[in-house]
C-alpha cells in the first residue's frame, strides 16, 4: 500500500497555471484589499503582547529610551563628541535600525510563526507579511516618542546651525521644514520591508537553517553601520591619507547604512544625499523582482512547507 500522508508527501503538486507572475501580482493586490484584518491583527499582536502589564505599549518606548540614553552617553565620551548632537544622531539612527532590526529577524520567522492560520485561514500568503510589517511600524510609532523627546531636549543647540573648530562631528546644520522628507524615505523602507519578509520568509520556510544564519549574523551587522559611530570617525581616527579612504568605502559599502542614513539625515536636518536615493532604489526593484520570482514559484507551496 502506498503511504498516503502529508508527511511522506511534503510538497503536494501545483495546480495548473499556478506559476505565473499574475498569480503572484493578485496576491500582493488581494492582502492589500484585506488591510482591515491584517491591520487588525497587527494592533491585537502588540495588546496581547503586554496583557495584563500596568503600562502596556509604554513599555516599547521606556526600553528605547534607556537603550539610546546609554549607548549615547557611552559613544560620546568614547569618541569625544557633544553629547548634544551625538545623542539625537544615535537616537534616531538606533530607532530606525530597530525597525529594520525587527523586519529582518521576524520575517524569516513569518510563515512559519503563522502555521496555524495558513493552513486554516483562506487568505493570501502575503497577508502574514504585511500583518507582520504594520505591527514593526507600530513599534516604530512608539519608539518616535523618544526622539521628540530628545529633541525637545536639546531643541536650543538644534534649532540653529553652529559648527565648532570646523569638526564635522560636533557640527549642525539645523533643524528646518526638510524633516518631513523623513516621511517618504521612512514610506519607501516600509515597501522593502515587504520584499524583504516575503523573500526571506519563502527561502527560510523551506530551508530552517535559515533564520538561525540570519540572527548570528545581525548583531555583527549592527556594529559594521555607522548607528552608534560617524563615518567621519574613520577620518578623525585614521587621518586623511589613503587608509581613511577605503574604510570609508566600506561603511559606503553597506546597504543598511544607505537605509538608514535616508531617514535619520532629515530627522537631523542634514541634507539627504542624492546616492542614498539610488542606492535605496536600486535594492528597492532588485527585492521586488526576486521577491515576485519567489512568489511566482514557490507561493503555492508555503502552506506545505510550514
Amino acid at each position: 500500500m502506498q503511504p498516503t500522508s502529508t508527511v511522506d508527501r511534503p510538497e503536494a503538486p501545483l495546480a495548473p497555471n499556478s506559476r505565473t507572475f499574475a498569480r503572484a501580482f493578485a496576491d500582493v493586490r488581494d492582502a492589500w484589499h484585506h488591510r482591515e484584518l491584517w491591520a487588525h491583527l497587527g494592533w491585537q499582536d502588540i495588546k496581547q503582547r503586554y496583557r495584563r502589564s500596568v503600562i502596556g505599549p509604554l513599555w516599547i518606548t521606556i526600553s528605547m529610551g534607556t537603550t539610546a540614553l546609554a549607548l549615547g552617553l557611552l559613544y560620546s565620551q568614547l569618541f569625544g563628541q557633544q553629547l548634544n548632537t551625538f545623542l539625537p544622531y544615535v537616537t534616531a539612527g538606533f530607532i530606525i535600525w530597530n525597525f529594520i532590526l525587527g523586519v529582518v529577524s521576524e520575517g524569516t520567522d513569518v510563515f512559519i510563526a503563522n502555521e496555524g492560520l495558513i493552513k486554516h485561514l483562506p487568505a493570501p500568503v502575503t497577508v502574514h507579511v504585511l500583518r507582520m510589517v504594520w505591527r514593526q511600524v507600530l513599534f516604530f510609532g512608539h519608539n518616535l516618542v523618544v526622539y521628540f523627546i530628545v529633541l525637545a531636549v536639546y531643541y536650543p543647540a538644534l534649532s540653529k546651525p553652529y559648527s565648532m573648530g570646523g569638526d564635522e562631528l560636533n557640527s549642525h546644520p539645523g533643524l528646518s521644514w526638510t524633516m518631513v522628507l523623513a516621511i517618504p524615505a521612512f514610506a519607501l523602507i516600509v515597501v522593502n520591508a515587504v520584499w524583504v519578509a516575503l523573500l526571506f520568509g519563502i527561502i527560510s520556510t523551506r530551508f530552517r537553517d535559515i533564520p538561525p544564519v540570519i540572527h548570528s549574523f545581525i548583531n555583527l551587522i549592527f556594529f559594521m553601520t555607522p548607528i552608534v559611530w560617524h563615518v567621519g570617525v574613520l577620518n578623525k581616527v585614521t587621518g586623511d591619507g589613503g587608509e581613511a579612504s577605503w574604510k570609508v568605502l566600506i561603511a559606503e559599502l553597506n546597504p543598511l547604512y544607505h537605509f538608514v542614513e535616508i531617514v535619520r539625515a532629515p530627522l537631523l536636518g542634514h541634507t539627504q544625499e542624492w546616492h542614498h536615493w539610488v542606492v535605496v532604489g536600486g535594492f528597492t526593484i532588485v527585492g521586488w523582482a526576486l521577491a515576485l520570482i519567489a512568489m511566482r514559484n514557490y507561493r503555492a507551496r508555503v502552506s506545505y512547507w510550514v
